[in-house]
């Protein structure tokens, strides 16, 4: 590609794209964001992760659940799976209209939620109901002109991971971003405050794990180590209310530069687990490929794109929670078909000297664990 960089990159959209914004860079740098969620949630699906899926969800801080925290997208484990069809499909596709298909959802109370709208738009991870024992959530697998296939699953309340997203722009004239600091500490905190197992810093500098164990009493060990064991404990039950925090930043010259990290990314790499960098040229190549020179399976995600930010607002059809049809398609199609080359677009930056398809297997790992 051209670009030499993420800041060029949102110049070139702002121009191109959103040159009739009053604020063109920031609506690009809006954008952006929007397009870094995008990747995340279907790479998860890559991953074969997305029935797991919760997306937006409020979690309960530990052991302390008056501060709750919205994620981008929270990981549970699944205790039931159920396949519906709807023949003959009639748009939109509501909860109400899954009850008559799934007794389970009889007499309980059901969200508003469209699954999929009359304008061709889906809901991804759509919440069907909230019970004590956790959300039914939906997730359409195959449209047609006569059919809607959907898969419906039963999630256990707490999760095992989370991911979340951060990424801030340059303004004009500045070096760097002045909210990054705020948007790091944000993220670190949420981090260090939703799992069991937590960190605490010797004199020494080292970081230390500690967790209590279901009989009430306390492990101590380098938090690695710690890590490491819970994750391949028979059962998280001997580890209760943990979960692996994960997180996905962008915009390399904004976190740190080639010689050094910023202060922003070392807060981020001691507060989550994992913390993977979405490179420049991993992002450059995915708007290349939807955007600029889109390949004909894409087109459908290029003109949702285009429709979402054309300055109609409610006219959303281009989000992690809401995507169009077509472009929903095409997207998961392309992460599935170019999965191994997608994951080169990360870079791992804590654990140091760990690879992303460790993350994907300390993942598959938490998917079959009992609790």
């Amino acid at each position: 590609m051209g670009y030499k960089s993420i800041d060029a990159l949102q110049n070139d959209l702002a121009n191109q794209v959103f040159y009739n914004r009053q604020d063109r860079k920031k609506a690009a740098g809006r954008a952006l964001g929007t397009l870094v969620e995008v990747v995340t949630y279907y790479l998860l699906c890559s991953w074969e992760l997305r029935n797991h899926i919760v997306i937006e969800r409020r979690l309960p801080e530990f052991a302390n659940s008056k501060i709750v925290h919205n994620v981008e997208f929270s990981l549970h484990p699944i205790r039931s799976l159920h396949k519906i069809g709807m023949q003959p499909y009639l748009r939109p596709v509501t909860p109400a209209k899954i009850r008559k298909q799934l007794n389970l959802l009889a007499d309980l109370k059901l969200k508003s939620n469209q699954i999929v709208t009359s304008s061709d738009i889906k809901r991804n991870a759509a919440v069907l109901v909230e019970t004590q024992a956790g959300p039914f959530v939906a997730h359409v697998d195959h449209l047609s002109e006569a059919s809607c296939d959907l898969t419906i699953a039963e999630l256990d309340r707490e999760p095992f991971a989370i991911f979340e997203c951060k990424r801030v722009g340059v303004e004009e004239g500045m070096r760097k971003g002045p909210q990054t600091i705020e948007k790091a500490k944000q993220g670190a905190y949420v981090a260090q405050s939703v799992s069991s197992l937590q960190k605490v810093r010797s004199r020494s500098g080292q970081i230390q794990g500690i967790i209590e164990e279901a009989d009430g009493n306390f492990r101590m060990a380098p938090y690695q180590s710690m890590l490491r064991e819970v994750i391949n404990a028979e059962s998280l039950s001997e580890f209760p209310g943990f979960m692996l925090t994960v997180g996905v930043v962008s915009n390399h010259g904004n976190w740190f530069t080639s010689d050094n990290y910023n202060k922003e990314l070392h807060v981020l790499a001691q507060s989550y687990d994992w913390l993977l960098f979405l490179t420049d040229q991993g992002l450059n190549q995915f708007i290349e490929e939807i955007l600029i020179n889109p390949r004909p399976e894409l087109e459908s995600a290029k003109r949702a794109f285009l429709r979402s930010y054309s300055g109609t607002s409610g006219n959303n059809r281009f989000t992690k929670v809401k995507m169009d049809v077509s472009a929903d398609e095409s997207l998961r199609n392309f992460f599935q078909r170019h999965s191994s080359q997608i994951d080169t677009w990360f870079n791992v930056i804590a654990p140091k000297s760990m690879s992303i398809t460790a993350l994907k297997r300390d993942l598959s790992t938490l998917t079959s664990k009992p609790r």
